[in-house]
């Protein structure tokens, strides 16, 4: 039977607008909303990103098409590669500030925990999407009722033509920056949600697979490395005084410091002082920072200026560990996944180098973002997680139904294992711990009554779930400084010196969005805000009873500037660091300078620049390059462990 020209014709049109409608309702799902501002702000400037975008849609209907001959399932499974990762890209948002990127792959088991644990909800855009496709699949089967069936010959050359195609879009226009820039896409790693905003998330995505390569900073060259670090070397001949003049370092004779203390990093899951918000209008039943506050009487304090916001725990971690910023790093990308692949320059390989031993605890899965592989190669040679963990005591069962260990079962795990690591050594010891009890979604039902904090009062606007999403989070401040206390309180006994290094890793969202800070007046609803990114830093020890207010610093700068606070020998590398933070800025992290005199811009001076190159300049160097700074610094035993990757040619 010979088939009408009407029909044919349809056929011959229904892939490409079957795409077409798969890209919109795709973007719709993602933006949450798809306006007329959207085309007209976004889609038609960069009209070339979505013609992309469409047409790897089209070549893989017809792919599909080809192999399987069956159209409702060519419908369903382009449909889902177009609507899917738009989903994951809206939940990403939600959770952590940032689009749903390639390197997200490598954690999708731990990614969907956290995502069924969060209480995400499925938004109308998704639940029409869904009908719309299922019309679309069964359209497909009445418009190709009847078809003939294909010889094979024809077939295999349909496939092998459908398959050419589309890898010439992925291999040679799709990851060639110079194709893509001259269809107007722009590079943007740094700003990945404004990427994702002005190209879509199918070429967002698509284009980010070019930046699991780092290029190597322009000039690289063993001289250009000394020439740095000459000028930190011969800096410190003429230093001026102390960066901190109250500090122990400053106050206490060089022979009389002590030169190996235990130390002790802990890092709190979404820990910062909400008793802050008291000055905003907002009163809790009860002191939730009374150890905190307590303690800065007699201790150094300040600000950590955090990469992330909403997740990314491990950016953080990764800075404060290493003195390496994830700046440099394409935005979204996960250092312990992608480039803490080898042994490398961090501080417990340099404190393991000067005779420490090491360990690190967290309870939470050891793969989680990676860390029983990069811990190793940071310097740990020891790593208790969840799995080691018994007897601990968890909470927060709303929406994690296996719960999260309490802050307090943390520090008995803390003092644990640094009793087992002083009784089997006399070697000095570095104990880095990162708790989770805090973690992301809050709902006042994750605590009992009786045991939540409660808010007393709270300004005009706040709904009753965003209230109860804040008692939540103040209930796990309030447990943070149990712990703070309840560590302390132990290390004041011990009799070797002890220094406590105690922050948060990032601000989040309470409840669905920022009203807790909009509503306050506390910070803007933007989680670019550089006030939702400053948390809540500690420098405590057992031998020292000096109050210094650092301010701020960036969490790359956690390390060298606890070893200027306590004159502990500092590696050059972390001399510079301090050097930068002296006479340049206070962070420059993800776009925004933070000047001398703590405020923010988001254009660097020159001089500001040339800092922030150099050190790019050195932490690529540790990192990937060759290591020409590991014998300068006196480290030369960590020769071959500074390679994350092989150096790009």
């Amino acid at each position: 039977m010979k088939t009408s020209k009407p029909l044919l014709t349809l056929r011959m049109l229904f892939p490409a607008a079957a795409s077409f409608i798969v890209l919109l309702l795709g973007e719709w799902i993602a933006r949450g909303s798809l306006t007329a501002d959207t085309f007209i702000s976004f889609i038609f400037p960069h009209f070339g990103a979505y013609l992309l975008a469409w047409l790897l849609l089209f070549l893989v209907w017809e792919l599909l098409d080809w192999v399987l001959r069956i159209p409702p399932l060519a419908t369903l499974g382009m449909a889902v590669l177009g609507c899917a990762p738009c989903a994951v890209n809206f939940y990403t948002m939600q959770l952590r500030g940032e689009p749903f990127l390639p390197w997200d792959l490598m954690q999708v088991s731990e990614a969907a925990g956290v995502a069924s644990a969060a209480g995400l909800k499925l938004q109308t855009s998704m639940v029409v999407s869904i009908v719309l496709v299922l019309a679309l699949t069964v359209a497909s089967f009445f418009v190709y009722r009847g078809r003939l069936r294909q010889r094979w010959l024809p077939r295999l050359a349909g496939t092998g033509a459908s398959a050419a195609a589309l890898c010439l879009l992925v291999f040679g226009v799709y990851l060639q920056p110079a194709v893509t820039q001259v269809l107007g896409i722009t590079p943007d790693a740094w700003m990945q949600d404004r990427y994702y905003r002005y190209y879509g998330v199918l070429t967002g995505f698509m284009t980010n697979l070019t930046n699991l390569e780092i290029d190597k900073p322009e000039g690289y060259s063993e001289q250009a490395v000394d020439d740095i670090l000459d000028n930190v070397a011969e800096s410190e001949k003429f230093s001026t005084g102390p960066m901190y003049a109250g500090s122990y370092a400053a106050t206490t004779p060089k022979e009389e410091q002590a030169k190996q203390p235990t130390i002790i990093y802990v890092m709190d899951e979404s820990y910062w002082d909400v008793s802050e918000l008291e000055q905003y209008g907002i009163t809790f039943d009860t002191d939730v920072s009374q150890n905190l506050h307590a303690l800065q009487q007699t201790s150094a304090y300040g600000r950590a200026y955090s990469p992330s916001f909403g997740g990314g725990t491990c950016d953080v971690e990764f800075e404060a560990l290493t003195g390496y910023s994830v700046s440099f790093l394409p935005s979204g990308s996960k250092p312990y996944q992608q480039h803490v692949t080898k042994p490398m320059f961090a501080l417990p390989n340099y404190l393991k180098l000067k005779g420490y031993q090491t360990a690190a605890v967290h309870c939470f899965w050891a793969k989680y973002w990676s860390r029983d592989k990069a811990y190793p190669n940071l310097g740990f040679s020891d790593f208790i997680s969840l799995e080691d963990m018994h007897g601990v005591t968890k909470v927060r069962k709303h929406y994690w139904t296996s719960g999260l260990v309490t802050d307090d079962s943390m520090a008995d795990q803390i003092i644990q294992q640094y009793e087992k690591m002083s009784t089997s050594s006399d070697k000095p010891i570095f104990l880095h711990a990162v708790t989770m009890q805090n973690h992301t979604n809050y709902n006042r039902d994750n605590y009992p009554d009786d045991e939540r904090v409660h808010v007393v009062s709270h300004p005009v606007g706040l709904k009753s779930s965003t209230v109860g999403a804040l008692e939540d989070f103040a209930t796990g401040i309030r447990d943070a400084d149990a712990m703070l206390g309840k560590l302390t309180a132990y290390f004041s006994q011990v009799d070797e010196p002890v220094i406590l290094v105690f922050w948060g890793d990032h601000y989040n969202p309470i409840d669905s969005n920022y009203d807790v800070y909009t509503t306050t007046g506390y910070a803007s609803g933007s989680s670019t805000d550089p006030r939702l990114h400053q948390t809540t830093l500690l420098m405590w020890s057992n031998y020292s009873q000096q109050q210094v207010d650092f301010g701020t610093i960036a969490a790359y700068d956690i390390s060298p500037v606890m070893m200027e606070l306590f004159g502990l020998e500092q590696p050059l590398y972390f001399q510079y660091l301090n050097r930068q933070l002296r006479v340049a800025s206070r962070s420059c992290t993800r776009g925004t300078t933070m000047n001398l005199d703590g405020t923010t811009t988001q254009q660097p001076t020159e001089f500001q620049q040339r800092w922030t190159n150099e050190h790019w300049m050195l932490q690529y160097d540790l990192m990937f390059g060759k290591g020409y700074a590991l014998n300068r610094m006196g480290v030369a035993g960590l020769s071959g462990m500074n390679t994350g990757k092989q150096e790009k040619k």
